[in-house]
């Protein structure tokens, strides 16, 4: 049994901020606790645009605080994220979150991240294994 709080893996590896500066994420369940998932609480900042395209996982997003707008870049589809909307992103779409009020989720990876993921020049996680 693992218990662990999001609280106490701040300033640890554990505690990403990314290159951008437009997120940060703890990272509460990782690929080395060998569940096959990762567990996230994720900040997105008020003001900020993020574009993303998970490629290589599959990610379940839940709002617990804040608004974004949610654009799919397949469809052109946009959609308000508010607390407790949840999205998932099974077709592996590229997308962009607008945030409008600091935005803090609970996201879920499969396969699970590692930590040491940051978004590429195309929005993408590479696909890391604990072996790296």
């Amino acid at each position: 049994m693992i218990v662990r709080s999001f609280k106490e893996i701040e300033g640890t590896d554990r505690h990403v901020k990314s290159a951008s500066g437009t997120w940060e994420s703890k990272r509460i369940v990782l690929a080395k606790e060998k569940v096959g998932f990762s567990l996230h609480e994720t900040i997105l900042y008020a003001g900020t645009e993020t574009s993303m395209w998970y490629a290589n996982h599959i990610e379940a997003v839940v709002c617990v605080e804040g608004e974004a707008e949610l654009t799919d870049h397949e469809t052109g589809q946009s959609y308000t994220i508010t607390p407790g909307t949840m999205y998932l992103l099974d077709g592996h779409e590229k997308h962009t979150l607008r945030i409008k009020k600091d935005f803090r989720c609970l996201c879920v990876f499969n396969p699970p991240v590692t930590g040491r993921e940051d978004h590429d020049e195309n929005g993408v996680y590479p696909l890391l294994t604990e072996e790296v």
